[in-house]
Protein backbone atom coordinates (compact mmCIF):
# COMPACT_ATOMS: atom_id res chain seq x y z
CA UNK A 1 0.00 0.00 0.00
CA UNK A 2 1.24 3.48 -0.82
CA UNK A 3 2.37 5.56 2.15
CA UNK A 4 3.50 9.13 2.56
CA UNK A 5 6.20 10.43 4.83
CA UNK A 6 8.48 8.20 6.85
CA UNK A 7 9.21 6.80 10.26
CA UNK A 8 6.59 6.47 12.97
CA UNK A 9 4.21 8.90 11.21
CA UNK A 10 3.71 6.59 8.20
CA UNK A 11 0.06 6.27 7.22
CA UNK A 12 -1.82 4.93 4.22
CA UNK A 13 -2.42 7.26 1.31
CA UNK A 14 -6.02 8.41 0.91
CA UNK A 15 -8.13 6.40 -1.49
CA UNK A 16 -9.05 9.63 -3.32
CA UNK A 17 -7.68 13.14 -3.11
CA UNK A 18 -8.37 16.38 -4.96
CA UNK A 19 -6.14 19.42 -4.45
CA UNK A 20 -7.15 22.92 -5.59
CA UNK A 21 -9.12 21.48 -8.51
CA UNK A 22 -10.67 23.91 -10.97
CA UNK A 23 -12.84 23.20 -13.98
CA UNK A 24 -14.72 25.60 -16.25
CA UNK A 25 -17.41 25.04 -18.85
CA UNK A 26 -17.26 28.26 -20.80
CA UNK A 27 -18.08 31.04 -18.35
CA UNK A 28 -19.34 28.63 -15.70
CA UNK A 29 -17.00 27.66 -12.86
CA UNK A 30 -18.04 24.06 -12.21
CA UNK A 31 -15.19 23.58 -9.72
CA UNK A 32 -13.41 26.49 -8.11
CA UNK A 33 -10.38 25.37 -6.11
CA UNK A 34 -11.85 22.21 -4.55
CA UNK A 35 -9.97 20.18 -1.95
CA UNK A 36 -11.33 16.80 -0.91
CA UNK A 37 -9.92 13.65 0.68
CA UNK A 38 -11.58 10.25 0.98
CA UNK A 39 -9.70 7.92 3.30
CA UNK A 40 -9.17 4.22 2.69
CA UNK A 41 -12.44 2.47 3.58
CA UNK A 42 -14.25 5.76 4.17
CA UNK A 43 -17.56 6.84 2.62
CA UNK A 44 -17.96 10.51 1.69
CA UNK A 45 -21.16 11.94 0.21
CA UNK A 46 -21.21 15.00 -2.03
CA UNK A 47 -24.48 16.89 -1.63
CA UNK A 48 -25.82 20.17 -2.94
CA UNK A 49 -28.16 21.67 -5.47
CA UNK A 50 -28.11 20.82 -9.17
CA UNK A 51 -25.15 22.50 -10.84
CA UNK A 52 -23.10 22.72 -7.66
CA UNK A 53 -20.26 20.63 -9.13
CA UNK A 54 -20.88 17.26 -7.47
CA UNK A 55 -20.78 15.06 -10.56
CA UNK A 56 -17.98 17.05 -12.15
CA UNK A 57 -15.82 16.44 -9.08
CA UNK A 58 -16.62 12.73 -8.95
CA UNK A 59 -15.77 12.32 -12.64
CA UNK A 60 -12.37 13.89 -12.11
CA UNK A 61 -11.41 10.74 -10.22
CA UNK A 62 -12.10 8.38 -13.14
CA UNK A 63 -10.94 10.91 -15.73
CA UNK A 64 -14.31 11.30 -17.36
CA UNK A 65 -13.59 14.98 -16.64
CA UNK A 66 -10.12 16.49 -16.89
CA UNK A 67 -9.52 19.46 -14.53
CA UNK A 68 -8.21 22.74 -15.87
CA UNK A 69 -6.05 23.23 -12.77
CA UNK A 70 -5.12 21.35 -9.64
CA UNK A 71 -4.19 17.73 -8.96
CA UNK A 72 -6.24 14.56 -8.55
CA UNK A 73 -4.95 11.35 -6.97
CA UNK A 74 -6.24 7.78 -6.67
CA UNK A 75 -4.47 5.60 -4.09
CA UNK A 76 -1.76 8.25 -3.85
CA UNK A 77 -0.92 8.28 -7.57
CA UNK A 78 -1.83 11.09 -9.99
CA UNK A 79 -4.79 10.01 -12.12
CA UNK A 80 -2.94 11.03 -15.28
CA UNK A 81 0.07 8.83 -14.50
CA UNK A 82 -1.21 6.24 -16.98
CA UNK A 83 -3.97 5.62 -19.52
CA UNK A 84 -7.47 6.63 -18.39
CA UNK A 85 -8.89 3.27 -19.44
CA UNK A 86 -6.49 1.43 -17.14
CA UNK A 87 -7.45 3.68 -14.23
CA UNK A 88 -11.17 3.05 -14.80
CA UNK A 89 -10.67 -0.70 -14.72
CA UNK A 90 -9.43 -0.37 -11.13
CA UNK A 91 -12.49 1.58 -9.92
CA UNK A 92 -16.07 0.56 -9.25
CA UNK A 93 -18.53 2.97 -10.87
CA UNK A 94 -22.33 3.09 -10.57
CA UNK A 95 -24.04 5.87 -12.57
CA UNK A 96 -27.64 6.96 -12.10
CA UNK A 97 -29.19 4.86 -14.83
CA UNK A 98 -26.87 1.89 -14.27
CA UNK A 99 -25.00 2.25 -17.56
CA UNK A 100 -25.58 -1.38 -18.54
CA UNK A 101 -24.81 -2.53 -22.07
CA UNK A 102 -28.29 -3.24 -23.49
CA UNK A 103 -27.05 -5.89 -25.94
CA UNK A 104 -25.13 -7.80 -23.23
CA UNK A 105 -26.62 -10.34 -20.85
CA UNK A 106 -26.81 -9.62 -17.13
CA UNK A 107 -23.90 -11.97 -16.45
CA UNK A 108 -21.72 -10.40 -19.13
CA UNK A 109 -22.50 -6.92 -17.82
CA UNK A 110 -21.55 -7.95 -14.31
CA UNK A 111 -18.31 -9.50 -15.54
CA UNK A 112 -17.15 -6.35 -17.36
CA UNK A 113 -14.18 -5.27 -15.22
CA UNK A 114 -12.50 -8.66 -14.71
CA UNK A 115 -13.14 -9.51 -18.37
CA UNK A 116 -11.40 -6.33 -19.51
CA UNK A 117 -8.48 -7.27 -17.27
CA UNK A 118 -8.42 -10.72 -18.91
CA UNK A 119 -8.88 -12.50 -15.59
CA UNK A 120 -9.62 -16.20 -15.93
CA UNK A 121 -12.25 -16.21 -13.18
CA UNK A 122 -14.30 -13.29 -14.57
CA UNK A 123 -17.54 -15.30 -14.78
CA UNK A 124 -17.08 -16.71 -11.29
CA UNK A 125 -16.58 -13.21 -9.87
CA UNK A 126 -19.66 -11.97 -11.70
CA UNK A 127 -21.73 -14.86 -10.40
CA UNK A 128 -20.58 -14.21 -6.85
CA UNK A 129 -21.37 -10.50 -7.19
CA UNK A 130 -24.84 -11.18 -8.59
CA UNK A 131 -25.51 -13.51 -5.68
CA UNK A 132 -24.40 -10.75 -3.30
CA UNK A 133 -26.96 -8.30 -4.71
CA UNK A 134 -29.80 -10.81 -4.69
CA UNK A 135 -29.88 -11.70 -8.39
CA UNK A 136 -28.64 -15.31 -8.65
CA UNK A 137 -26.87 -15.87 -11.95
CA UNK A 138 -28.72 -19.13 -12.60
CA UNK A 139 -31.99 -17.18 -12.63
CA UNK A 140 -30.96 -13.76 -13.94
CA UNK A 141 -27.61 -14.19 -15.69
CA UNK A 142 -29.02 -14.92 -19.15
CA UNK A 143 -31.57 -12.09 -19.07
CA UNK A 144 -31.20 -8.80 -20.93
CA UNK A 145 -31.26 -5.43 -19.15
CA UNK A 146 -34.62 -4.53 -20.72
CA UNK A 147 -36.12 -7.58 -19.01
CA UNK A 148 -35.31 -6.17 -15.58
CA UNK A 149 -36.97 -3.57 -13.38
CA UNK A 150 -35.17 -0.32 -12.63
CA UNK A 151 -34.16 -1.59 -9.21
CA UNK A 152 -32.84 -4.84 -10.67
CA UNK A 153 -30.77 -2.94 -13.24
CA UNK A 154 -29.19 -0.93 -10.44
CA UNK A 155 -28.45 -4.16 -8.59
CA UNK A 156 -26.62 -5.40 -11.67
CA UNK A 157 -24.68 -2.13 -11.81
CA UNK A 158 -23.66 -2.61 -8.19
CA UNK A 159 -22.72 -6.23 -8.94
CA UNK A 160 -20.54 -5.01 -11.82
CA UNK A 161 -18.71 -2.71 -9.39
CA UNK A 162 -18.30 -5.56 -6.88
CA UNK A 163 -17.07 -8.07 -9.47
CA UNK A 164 -14.09 -5.83 -10.16
CA UNK A 165 -13.16 -6.25 -6.48
CA UNK A 166 -12.03 -2.64 -6.30
CA UNK A 167 -11.22 -0.96 -3.01
CA UNK A 168 -12.92 2.22 -4.33
CA UNK A 169 -16.48 2.68 -5.61
CA UNK A 170 -17.81 5.87 -7.20
CA UNK A 171 -21.60 6.34 -7.18
CA UNK A 172 -23.36 9.12 -9.12
CA UNK A 173 -26.99 9.41 -7.94
CA UNK A 174 -27.25 5.60 -8.00
CA UNK A 175 -30.72 5.38 -6.43
CA UNK A 176 -32.23 8.70 -7.51
CA UNK A 177 -34.58 7.38 -10.21
CA UNK A 178 -36.10 4.59 -8.09
CA UNK A 179 -39.34 4.43 -6.14
CA UNK A 180 -39.12 4.93 -2.38
CA UNK A 181 -39.35 1.25 -1.37
CA UNK A 182 -36.82 0.05 -3.96
CA UNK A 183 -34.54 2.95 -3.07
CA UNK A 184 -34.61 2.04 0.64
CA UNK A 185 -33.94 -1.63 -0.13
CA UNK A 186 -30.90 -0.77 -2.27
CA UNK A 187 -29.56 1.71 0.28
CA UNK A 188 -29.71 -1.03 2.94
CA UNK A 189 -28.09 -3.52 0.56
CA UNK A 190 -25.27 -1.16 -0.33
CA UNK A 191 -24.63 -0.26 3.32
CA UNK A 192 -24.35 -3.94 4.25
CA UNK A 193 -22.04 -4.69 1.31
CA UNK A 194 -19.75 -1.83 2.23
CA UNK A 195 -19.68 -2.92 5.89
CA UNK A 196 -18.75 -6.43 4.77
CA UNK A 197 -16.14 -5.52 2.14
CA UNK A 198 -14.69 -2.26 3.46
CA UNK A 199 -14.26 -0.36 0.19
CA UNK A 200 -14.00 3.43 0.02
CA UNK A 201 -16.98 5.30 -1.41
CA UNK A 202 -17.56 8.65 -3.05
CA UNK A 203 -21.32 9.14 -3.37
CA UNK A 204 -23.04 11.95 -5.28
CA UNK A 205 -26.60 12.52 -4.10
CA UNK A 206 -29.11 15.33 -3.82
CA UNK A 207 -30.81 13.51 -0.92
CA UNK A 208 -29.40 14.51 2.46
CA UNK A 209 -31.25 11.67 4.20
CA UNK A 210 -29.40 9.22 1.92
CA UNK A 211 -26.10 10.99 2.55
CA UNK A 212 -26.59 10.82 6.31
CA UNK A 213 -27.51 7.14 6.10
CA UNK A 214 -24.62 5.96 3.91
CA UNK A 215 -21.70 8.32 4.52
CA UNK A 216 -19.12 8.76 7.26
CA UNK A 217 -18.67 12.39 6.17
CA UNK A 218 -20.82 14.73 4.10
CA UNK A 219 -19.36 17.47 1.87
CA UNK A 220 -21.80 20.24 0.97
CA UNK A 221 -21.08 21.84 -2.40
CA UNK A 222 -22.29 25.20 -3.68
CA UNK A 223 -21.33 26.88 -6.96
CA UNK A 224 -18.19 24.80 -7.42
CA UNK A 225 -16.82 25.01 -3.89
CA UNK A 226 -17.16 22.85 -0.79
CA UNK A 227 -18.77 24.94 1.94
CA UNK A 228 -18.53 22.39 4.74
CA UNK A 229 -17.34 18.84 5.30
CA UNK A 230 -18.24 16.98 8.48
CA UNK A 231 -19.73 13.75 9.86
CA UNK A 232 -23.55 13.83 9.73
CA UNK A 233 -24.00 14.40 13.47
CA UNK A 234 -21.56 17.31 13.49
CA UNK A 235 -23.05 18.80 10.34
CA UNK A 236 -26.45 18.84 12.01
CA UNK A 237 -25.11 20.42 15.19
CA UNK A 238 -22.71 22.85 13.49
CA UNK A 239 -23.79 23.71 9.92
CA UNK A 240 -20.96 26.24 9.69
CA UNK A 241 -22.53 28.58 7.10
CA UNK A 242 -26.00 30.06 6.55
CA UNK A 243 -26.29 28.20 3.25
CA UNK A 244 -25.64 24.81 4.87
CA UNK A 245 -28.07 25.59 7.68
CA UNK A 246 -30.78 26.49 5.15
CA UNK A 247 -30.07 23.37 3.09
CA UNK A 248 -30.45 21.19 6.19
CA UNK A 249 -33.65 22.99 7.17
CA UNK A 250 -35.22 22.55 3.73
CA UNK A 251 -34.23 18.88 3.66
CA UNK A 252 -35.80 18.48 7.12
CA UNK A 253 -32.65 17.05 8.63
CA UNK A 254 -31.80 20.03 10.85
CA UNK A 255 -31.78 19.37 14.63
Amino acid sequence: MNRRGGGASDRPEPALEARAVRRRYGAVRALDGVDLTVGAGEAVALVGESGSGKTTLLRCFNRMVEPDEGAVFVRGAPVDAGPAVELRRTLGYVPQEGGLMPHWSVLRNAALAPTLRAEADADARARSALDAVGLPADEYGARWPNQLSGGQRQRVAIARALAGESDIVLLDEPFGALDAITRADLQDLFASLRAERGFAVLLVTHDLHEAFLLADRVAVMRAGVIERTAPPSRLRAEPGTPYVAELLRRARVAP
